[in-house]
Parts: C-alpha cells; sequence; structure tokens
C-alpha cells in the first residue's frame, strides 16, 4: 500500500492517529497491526 502526502491514519486499538508527511511504499502500523486510513470531516453546508 502506498501513503499518501497528507493522509491521516488512526489506530483501532489505542486510538493514535498519525499525519503522513512523506509519501512512499509501505505499511503505517501501531499496537502491530495495520493503521486505517481517517475519513474526511463532513463540513456544514452553507445553505
Amino acid at each position: 500500500m502506498s501513503n499518501q502526502l497528507g493522509k491521516r491514519f488512526e489506530c483501532t486499538e489505542c486510538g493514535a492517529e498519525l499525519l503522513c508527511t512523506k509519501a512512499g511504499d509501505g505499511e503505517v502500523t501501531c499496537c502491530d497491526k495495520p493503521m486505517e486510513l481517517k475519513k474526511p470531516a463532513a463540513l456544514p453546508t452553507a445553505d
């Protein structure tokens, strides 16, 4: 899996968050498990 610059990752075990500052190949792990890509927060609409 390629890590993309600016993407955030979250650990489902301990709740740690990581911001990718350098893109590259590999896998981001924490607590001996792969970290999940964090979903972007929804912005409120300006109606």
